[in-house]
């Protein structure tokens, strides 16, 4: 399996992975706030120090592309596609969303028929969000919405669904389903990232150096029908 330095500044956290063979090598982590500026070059220079401490040479950069923050999402990328281009290895974009489910597949002792609802705070009752199974296939693809007492209503009759992340208090207030399980203190990490970082290496499913942008949840509006979770459409 190849080395990778994952990065992760989607939220208010800050961090950094080197990992292989499915592992996490050396890892940092910080949890005080928008710290990104100040803090992501030390840690990457740290993990890079830890590789060539132990003759190990960087084959990839993983990189979260959101949704989340603007700043922590600029600041991020920008590195990772600095890094990218100067060792001149691939650049692999994390989905943000799935990275979270698959935060809380790996921790959670979860019903094999559950599905996962990440969900990413954006503004009033409005989340950023996705539904998948435990293969990762999107039931919903990823999509703003707007949240009310029928969100994932048809989700909720037939199957277990794991709320997380930081929009899902929101949810917790209004979704008072049995089958609705809340998931406290889910935050996208690096240390998290090892396995879909891998699995994109291995399809070489790499992205642009120079062209790839994240996405930004201040880039939309959930412009959707209230509800285009209560039916699942």
């Amino acid at each position: 399996m190849p080395v990778i330095l994952n990065i992760e500044t989607s939220t208010n956290v800050c961090s950094v992975a080197l990992s292989a063979e499915g592992m996490v090598l050396c890892h940092f982590e910080d949890f005080q706030g928008q710290n990104h500026a100040a803090l992501l070059s030390g840690y990457i220079k740290r993990c890079l120090d830890w590789a060539r401490d132990h003759e190990m040479q960087l084959e990839a950069v993983a990189v979260s592309m959101g949704p989340g923050s603007y700043t922590g999402l600029r600041i991020g990328l920008s590195e990772a596609k600095g890094l990218a281009f100067a060792l001149d290895i691939p650049l692999i974009g994390i989905d943000t969303l799935q990275l979270m489910a698959t935060s809380v597949m790996f921790s959670q002792d979860v019903d094999p028929d559950a599905l996962f609802a990440p969900m990413i705070d954006a503004r009033r009752m409005e989340v950023y969000t996705a539904v998948y199974d435990m293969s990762l296939s999107p039931i919903i693809e990823p999509r703003p919405l707007i949240l009310d007492e029928t969100s994932y209503a048809d989700m909720l009759a037939d199957h277990k669904v794991m709320f997380f992340g930081n929009g899902s208090d929101k949810a917790r207030d209004l979704i008072k389903s049995p089958n609705a399980i809340f998931i406290p203190d889910i935050v996208p990490l690096a240390s998290d990232m090892i396995a879909l970082a891998e699995r994109d290496h291995a399809r070489r499913n790499f992205i642009d150096i120079a062209y790839s942008t994240p996405r930004y949840l201040k880039d939309f509006q959930a412009t959707k029908p209230r509800n285009p979770l209560a039916t699942g459409l």
